[in-house]
């Protein structure tokens, strides 16, 4: 993906005209835009909180890296399994209080690398416990995914599976036949294409799918309802919440550290040295405490800015910013926010069947690229585990404080691999 200099059309430092400036910061939100909103729908948090953190977390991100990386903050799938679980469990105050822990862990582990370095990061979560898990987190929403497509009020319904499989295959159409950055918005356009087909099914049905009432009644501009600490809920530890979404952090972290690798070989600079691995990890940890803080779903830096970056060879941390500030401005605006609810159940389901999927490849592909021996006995039993723990969600449960799904799967991996003999 090693782009040349005289290829690039802006470069990291570079700031475009006032006018090609708003254009291009607009269009790279718009290929963030779809998976960041699709996170909190999935959870039952409101988007616009998530585009607040996200815009305002990319800018926290960029301000501690001094501008010098062209890295987006969108919200994270790592968290999904563990946030609705908590959701349920305790609501949005726990979920809060585990994205600001996962953020601490980031900036535990920044302090870490400042004065030790990284290597010991490769011998905690190598290949193999990193491969699996990604799986797991894929897998285990699974049943979420298949549910939203085709169930209506827990009750199949065929024409919910249509819209779900139409807005399915409009995915897998822009994803393979898409050009430029059509290629790069799937997501997103498979939402539009789902909802507007939805609309078609609902006038020739009478079925009642999507209402436009709330966005009708909703003002242009309405501030987002904030779950913010010691404003809108008391201090109160949640330990669950700690332990569940804390041992996520380290496996986020892998996925930012792919994502340096790239940027390093896009851009042709080298991220780990300048600005250093421990502002980038300190950039990522802040992002995560300021969703944290305002009721957001965590961050994580996205591939899609990537994608973006490498078809329109526009790398400019000033887009990047751009693109921040017009995130946070599009959370202040009540209609896209009741337009964003309005999306109907098997649409989302759709769309999530892919993204669930694409994650659980992803696992498949670390163990593929790093040429995992599976006639390794060790590596098979680590892998096993990993898998059964994780998608069946294996809970360890001590005095109401409980570890489940993905968390105690990346525990048991992490020990394995530290405990067992390599031959």
């Amino acid at each position: 993906m090693t782009t040349s200099k005289a290829d690039v059309i802006y470069d990291v430092q570079d700031k475009p005209p006032l006018a090609m400036w708003f254009g291009l910061s607009f269009q790279h939100l718009f290929a963030m835009f779809g998976a960041t909103v699709l996170v909190p729908i999935l959870v039952g948090i409101d988007p616009a909180i998530a585009l607040f953190s996200s815009g305002l977390g990319t800018l926290a991100h960029l301000t501690v890296t001094n501008y010098k990386i062209p890295a987006y903050m969108g919200s994270s799938f790592a968290y999904i399994l563990a946030m609705q679980s908590l959701m349920k469990s305790d609501g949005i105050a726990a979920v809060a209080q585990g994205a600001i822990v996962g953020g601490l862990v980031y900036l535990l582990v920044a302090v870490i690398v400042k004065f030790v370095g990284k290597g010991w990061i490769d011998k905690v979560l190598p290949p193999i416990v990193v491969g699996p898990i990604v799986m797991v987190i894929g897998l285990s929403l699974a049943g979420t995914a298949v549910n939203d497509a085709m169930n209506r009020n827990g009750v199949y319904n065929l024409t919910f599976l249509i819209i779900s499989l139409v807005t399915l295959f409009s995915v897998l159409a822009f994803n393979m036949f898409g050009k430029g950055l059509t290629s790069l918005i799937p997501i997103l356009l498979g939402i539009i294409v789902g909802y507007l087909f939805t609309l078609v099914v609902q006038q020739l049905t009478g079925m009642s799918i999507i209402s436009f009432a709330d966005i009708a009644h909703k003002p242009w501009f309405e501030v987002p309802r904030f779950d913010i600490l010691g404003v809108d809920y008391a201090f109160k530890l949640y330990p669950s919440a700690i332990l569940t979404m804390a041992p996520i952090a380290f496996v986020t972290m892998t996925e930012h550290f792919g994502h340096l690798m790239v940027l390093n070989s896009l851009t042709g600079q080298d991220y780990f040295k300048d600005p250093g691995l421990e502002r980038t990890l300190t950039g990522d940890g802040f992002a995560q405490i300021i969703a944290g803080v305002f009721g957001a779903p965590p961050v994580t830096s996205y591939g899609e800015n990537i994608g973006v970056m490498a078809i329109t060879k526009i790398h400019s941390v000033y887009v990047i910013a751009g693109a921040a500030v017009f995130a946070v401005v599009l959370s202040f605006i009540g209609k896209i926010s009741a337009l964003i609810h309005s999306i109907p159940t098997p649409v989302i389901g759709g769309v999530s069947i892919a993204l669930f999927g694409v994650i659980a490849s992803s696992g498949l592909k670390i163990l593929v690229e790093n040429k995992v021996d599976f006639d390794d006995k060790r590596n098979l039993l680590i892998a096993s585990v990993i898998l059964v723990s994780g998608i069946g969600g294996l809970t360890l449960n001590i005095a109401g404080v409980a570890i489940s799904g993905v968390a105690f799967s990346t525990i048991l991996g992490i020990l394995m691999h530290l405990l067992l003999p390599k031959e």
